[in-house]
């Protein structure tokens, strides 16, 4: 049955069921065989179609060779993007099982690859830990390829399967070949009917996870091919330091003022439960907790007891040494300022939940990671006095930095605007809806593009805010002196989301925040810096997709009275091309030298304009290059500029 079969057939069961008079027997009951369900609703097992649902399915089979490597018979992975964005993953485990299935009447390997919740994750002892969630990881990735093939190198033989149009199989599993290998290879390709957005895989999203992994399970090395380029493009990571080199990875280009990276580690009622923390000068909190493998980017009891054994240490440490009287206390909030930390457990049986499932669950956790970080953290203090006494004192000196912050934080709150338009900062020319949706908010850099602005603008959805110069540097600046920061406080009053743990979306004036800076590099230094505000104290914000940065022009082409705008120097050549001789050439050094009706026609009109909406697909990554592009190392930001320069448009 085709796609659209398929998915006529589910309206047609759908449009049945609105009837009110429709019986409801036994005889009702649809089953959709095999694996049409998965076609016919793929978001509820993998998210969504988009690119992140089409990367899930990389995650699906990388997963099954992670499980095979936890329970201790695989020590490699191989992960291949192939010409046509096909993808390759091959592990050197025990290979999938090739004997015949009592209840299906089918190899194993087939069994596993069409029948949902049909794997060794439910109680059947082949696994004690796994990373996948639900057991349905291969069926569905088989269900919404275009073709799949497995290859299985087991007992001395070679088997070979292959499944096309959304998981049916072509031919039985059969023997191939001989082979000394062992293992299993599964190839596919993302069915295009399912995946309508795109079937392009991002090499750096694939390759940060992949690292991530490597990281997390120290005796498993994981490479990364791209075979869509030429050359070649292959990664190659085993971290036999584990989540130390994580933390050590994640403080890169940071001043540590503690050595070395704490690591301690435990093992209770078949949990084991391991922590690597480090403190840098910063004033940026790294606390990433995972379970299993999988990132708890909502935290859970793991992340907890964790929290709550390293602040009774070094209050403890602290009184115990006469740092702080007996009857004060260092907060949380204190003994994090600066922590790079990763939490890791592995659990036979972890419960997840949260709005993203991505919190865990299992409460007896939190007393045993609690008692395993407190018994080696204190242990490590003792050992090391000098480091202690360091982190005491950095977590001394945010305490009392916490309460002047305090007072400086409550200087932004304001009433919305409401309740008064008076409260809104007065360089704000505001507009005149208060409907946030149609409402969109301008950042300009400099007071001569904020006055073309204001001029050029739809005054009734458009309102702007010019900034004086460059904002402040938020990863080098305690809270306090953000906090009175008159461009930062500027804009926390216009947007009306609140900062930090306040922030509520539901709030937002503008759901639209436009940073709009000349096309140079002062402009996309100021673009970073704004984006590095919003991230660290206004996340929400951009996790939401409401930021994007607007794309002015480099160059105004005129011949005449026809005119045409060039955003790249590559669009330059067709233009020259289609006017002819005697063009006029405008080079465009900032926005100020555009009057309001040019300002207008190339950056603001909704008709006309380029926008680029910021996104974050991987908070941690983010985390790492906001602290490198604004910290005071330049080797890891140059390194990084370098790599990245074939994909950087610093013209925008």
């Amino acid at each position: 049955m085709s796609h659209s079969e398929e998915k006529k057939r589910f309206e047609e069961l759908e449009n049945e069921a609105t009837f009110v008079d429709h019986s409801y027997t036994a005889d009702d009951i649809q089953v959709l065989d095999g694996l049409e369900a998965v076609r016919m609703r793929p978001g509820m097992y993998i998210g969504s179609t988009s690119s992140r649902g089409l990367h899930h399915l990389v995650w699906e089979i990388v997963d099954n060779g992670i499980d095979e490597a936890l329970a201790g018979y695989a020590s490699q992975i191989d992960v291949v993007i192939e010409e046509g964005n096909v993808i390759s993953v091959r592990d050197n485990g025990r290979g999938m099982p090739v004997g015949i299935h009592e209840k299906t009447g089918l190899s194993a390997v087939e069994t596993i690859m069409t029948v949902l919740h049909a794997g060794g994750k439910f109680g059947g002892g082949a696994y004690k830990v796994s990373g996948g969630l639900h057991g349905v990881g291969a069926s569905v990735v088989n269900a919404l390829s275009e073709w799949m093939e497995v290859t299985i190198f087991q007992g001395g033989k070679e088997y070979f399967i292959r499944f096309e149009n959304g998981g049916h199989t072509v031919a039985p599993l059969r023997q191939t070949g001989a082979t000394e290998e062992t293992g299993t290879l599964v190839r596919f390709k993302a069915d295009p009917a399912i995946f309508t957005e795109t079937t392009v895989y991002d090499f750096e999203q694939l390759n940060t996870r992949l690292r991530q992994l490597a990281f997390l399970n120290k005796d498993i090395r994981l490479t990364l091919t791209d075979q869509r380029c030429d050359p070649p493009v292959k990664h190659d990571y085993k971290y036999e330091g584990g989540i130390i080199e994580y933390v050590s990875f994640l403080n890169k280009g940071k001043k540590v003022v503690s050595e070395p990276v704490i690591y301690v580690e435990g093992l209770q009622d078949g949990i084991f439960a391991e922590a690597a923390l480090q403190y840098n000068d910063g004033y940026q909190t790294q606390i990433y907790s995972f379970a299993n493998n999988i990132h708890t980017h909502e935290g859970g009891f793991h992340e907890d007891g964790f929290r709550m054994a390293l602040t009774r240490v070094i209050n403890k440490y602290a009184r115990d040494n006469k740092m702080i009287k007996a009857d004060e206390s260092l907060t949380q909030d204190d003994v994090k300022e600066g922590l790079v930390a990763i939490v890791s457990i592995k659990h036979p049986d972890p419960q997840f939940e949260g709005q993203t499932k991505t919190k865990l669950g299992n409460s007896e956790v939190r007393k045993i990671v609690s008692g395993i970080v407190g018994e080696k953290v204190t242990r490590f203090f003792m050992e090391n006095p000098a480091a202690a006494k360091t982190i005491v004192e950095k977590a001394m000196v945010a305490s009392k930095a916490r309460v002047a912050a305090r007072k400086a934080r409550e200087l932004t709150r304001r009433k919305s605007a409401l309740d008064g338009i008076t409260s809104l900062p007065g360089k704000l020319t505001d507009c005149s809806s208060k409907d946030a949706e149609e409402c969109e908010i301008f950042i300009v850099e400099g007071n001569s593009a904020g006055g073309s602005a204001k001029q050029g603008r739809d005054a009734k959805t458009q309102a702007v805010l010019p900034l004086r110069g460059k904002i402040l540097n938020v990863e080098k600046a305690r809270i306090g002196r953000i906090f009175e920061n008159a461009e930062i406080r500027s804009m926390i009053t216009a947007f009306g989301c609140g900062v930090q743990d306040d922030v509520d979306v539901s709030k937002l004036r503008y759901h639209k925040i436009i940073i709009m800076t000349d096309a140079d590099v002062d402009g996309s230094h100021i673009q970073t810096l704004m984006l590095t505000f919003l991230y660290r104290f206004m996340r929400p914000v951009i996790e939401g997709g409401y930021v994007y940065i607007a794309q002015p022009p480099l160059f105004k082409v005129q011949k005449g009275k026809k005119v045409a705008y060039a955003y790249k120097d590559a669009e330059m050549a067709p233009i020259l091309s289609e006017f002819g001789d005697g063009v006029k050439i405008q080079r465009y050094k900032g926005l100020g030298e555009m009057d309001a009706e040019q300002l207008w026609e190339t950056t603001m009109d909704p008709e006309q304009r380029i926008l680029k909406k910021v996104s974050i697909n991987d908070a941690m990554d983010a985390d790492s290059v906001f602290s490198m592009l604004m910290g005071d190392d330049v080797d890891p930001r140059r390194e990084f500029i370098q790599e990245n320069a074939v994909y950087a448009n610093l013209d925008y």
